[in-house]
């Protein structure tokens, strides 16, 4: 387990473990930094583009790979490999302007983030890290250490009833305006599963694609181990939880009746709000929506 504490994430206005399909996710082994809030923009733009590095170290290595073919995309991603002292940082999504050899303190350019084809269209530019122990392969997809979030990083669990009004949307997504952030600036909020999980009053904070990927995520709260536990949204089942991974049900989630691809959910620093993706679904700035779920 490598913990990532308040000298990383205050960096970073939003950040999810869970929101990906990727196998160097699963079990919330890697953590998205979104260096920005809004939408993604076109490379071009240094400002919004830029990408800090979440830690110091030397550079031992970069790679570049092919990346899916997209049209929104670039057609190459790539990888910097930093040697913290303690493990090795893999970090993803970023055109590196450093090269082996290089030292890095936090906070310090790498490069600038790229528009990769392992995004979905709903997917912002961010910043991809993983852990490996030191004489672990750092190529490999799989084989990273578990992530897990500083005590000293405030989560706070936000209920929300399923309801907001349309402030942003998209060709793929659209953001309602509740729930609200409790302490904008303050602290880390996300989307608080109902009543805390299996009744121990504790507010879990769901993480993750729902029902788009195929598991997510529940931090803060009280967790019991090697317990399997119900969690729900809005009044409704959502999934099972086995420790902080959920196994999402069968379900389709709904908006104002008709079915979207999902909730995306993640953890912001500055404003909240439920993200619907819905590339085939089109709503408009000011909209009332209410979302459901049905199995």
């Amino acid at each position: 387990m490598v913990t990532v504490g308040p000298e990383i994430l205050e960096r970073f206005p939003r950040f999810s473990l869970y929101n990906s399909p990727y196998t160097a996710h699963d079990e919330g082994c890697a953590i998205d930094l979104y260096p920005h809030e809004g939408d993604w923009r076109p490379a071009g733009d240094g400002r919004e583009t830029a990408a800090p590095s979440p830690v110091s170290g030397e550079v031992v290595a970069t790679r570049t790979v092919s990346a899916p073919p997209k049209p929104y995309a670039v057609e190459r991603d790539h990888l910097v490999v930093v040697d913290t002292g303690d493990h090795l940082a893999r970090i993803l999504h970023v055109e590196p302007a450093v090269e082996p050899g290089d030292e890095v303190a936090v906070g310090d350019s790498l490069g600038e983030m790229v528009r990769s084809g392992f995004f979905a269209p709903w997917v912002d530019n961010h910043v991809h890290l993983g852990f490996r122990s030191p004489d672990a392969n750092p190529f490999r997809a799989s084989g990273s250490l578990p992530v897990e979030v500083d005590t000293g990083v405030e989560l706070a669990g936000v209920p929300w009833d399923g309801r907001g009004t349309v402030v942003s949307a998209s060709d793929t997504y659209a953001v309602l305006d509740a729930p609200d952030h409790p302490a904008p600036g303050e602290c880390f909020a996300g989307i608080a599963t109902d009543g805390g999980r299996a009744g121990d009053g504790g507010d879990g904070i769901f993480d993750g694609g729902l029902p788009h990927y195929d598991g997510g995520g529940v931090l803060g709260g009280t967790r019991r181990d090697g317990h399997d536990e119900t969690v729900s949204l809005a009044g409704r089942r959502v999934g099972t939880a086995a420790g902080r991974t959920i196994a999402w049900d069968d379900l389709t989630v709904l908006a104002n009746g008709t079915p979207i691809t999902g909730l995306s959910f993640f953890f912001a620093r500055e404003a909240l709000g439920a993200k619907l993706v819905c590339p085939d679904v089109a709503f408009e700035v000011g909209e009332e929506v209410e979302i459901s779920v049905t199995r």
